[in-house]
């Protein structure tokens, strides 16, 4: 599918945008989940989906949604940092817990699988409003395995839902490898409920963005529900400070050798789409401006306890 100039530059700073994220974040807090070598699914996925659009998105790569959606960056860090000037006033974590208002279904509870479900009915208000907004479900390999996954995509399926289901698959969910987590092929759980099911390559943000195109357009249309496995790895450990004893660093090597961000950058020089130069002059406007985000939210005040009684000015004072 033919892409203009300004979409493939948009696709890629969105790249780099959840790059340089992960790296900073994860240099702040040893717990953050990291994203390298994800990237292209993450722009892929969220690129062009309307505010109104409900995402339930992974954890890996829910800031990213809420920016893609039209999320103010100054804002989502604040939240990441706990800050009361956050959406959530510092009472939900953005880096998992996406505004509302842009239609970011939170991972509330810290359970995966159940915002499938929610993302399902917000599927199903579209349909009953008569509305062509669409549901975007987004989860891991391991996730897949749950009944609440299932679940959501019969539901889907049988009411004919405006809605793509998307397997961030990375094959790896905390330490345990995808073959000893998955049986038989997630791209084929599709067409067992019904639904069409689509493999791509999760390294090449050309490859998802085309699929979720295609998909979206299926369920704005009255099509149906779509599942989408993209296949990639996750470089990064589970959190930026996991020790990874339960993996073979020659495979992370490998798969870093596939880097998605500078495949990507290649073939935007390589096509005459921008100079290898302005890319660089674009990487250091994105570093500049999230490290500007960060260390302004972090001198932002943490929430009051106090707001936490419903009677107390705090309260009434908080947005």
């Amino acid at each position: 599918m033919s892409r203009s100039n300004r979409t493939l530059l948009e696709l890629y700073e969105l790249m780099m945008l959840t790059r340089t994220l992960d790296e900073v974040l994860g240099k702040h807090d040893g717990h953050w989940h990291g994203l390298e070598g994800e990237e292209a699914m993450i722009a892929g996925i969220y690129h062009g989906l309307r505010k109104s659009d409900v995402v339930a998105p992974h954890y890996r790569g829910a800031v990213s949604a809420a920016l893609a959606k039209g999320a103010d960056l100054r804002t989502i860090m604040a939240g990441c940092l706990g800050r009361s000037t956050s959406y959530h006033a510092g009472r939900h974590r953005s880096d998992i817990c996406g505004p509302p208002e842009y239609g970011l279904i939170g991972l509330y509870a810290g359970s995966l699988g159940p915002p499938l479900g929610y993302a399902a009915g917000g599927a199903l208000a579209s349909k009953l409003d008569r509305r062509d907004d669409v549901a975007v479900g987004v989860f891991g390999d391991g996730t897949s395995s749950r009944g609440d996954c299932h679940e959501a995509m019969n539901m889907a399926a049988v009411l004919n839902l405006p809605m793509v289901f998307v397997c961030q698959n990375n094959q790896i969910a905390i330490s345990t490898e995808l073959k000893a987590g998955v049986g038989g092929r997630i791209v084929d759980r599709g067409p067992a409920t019904g639904m069409p099911g689509v493999r791509v390559d999760g390294n090449d943000v050309l490859a998802v963005k085309d699929a979720m195109d295609e998909a979206v357009a299926r369920a704005r249309t009255g099509g149906g529900p779509t599942l989408i496995e993209c296949q990639s790895y996750r470089v990064a450990g589970h959190f930026y400070s996991d020790a990874e004893d339960y993996r073979d660093p020659h495979e992370i090597e490998r798969w870093r050798e596939k880097d998605p961000v500078t495949r990507f950058r290649r073939l935007l020089v390589e096509q005459g789409v921008e100079t290898a130069d302005l890319l660089a002059r674009t990487d250091a406007r994105i570093g500049k401006d999230v490290q500007g985000a960060f260390d302004a939210a972090l001198q932002d005040p943490v929430p009051d306890p106090r707001g936490l009684d419903p009677g107390s000015v705090y309260a009434e004072a908080a947005p």
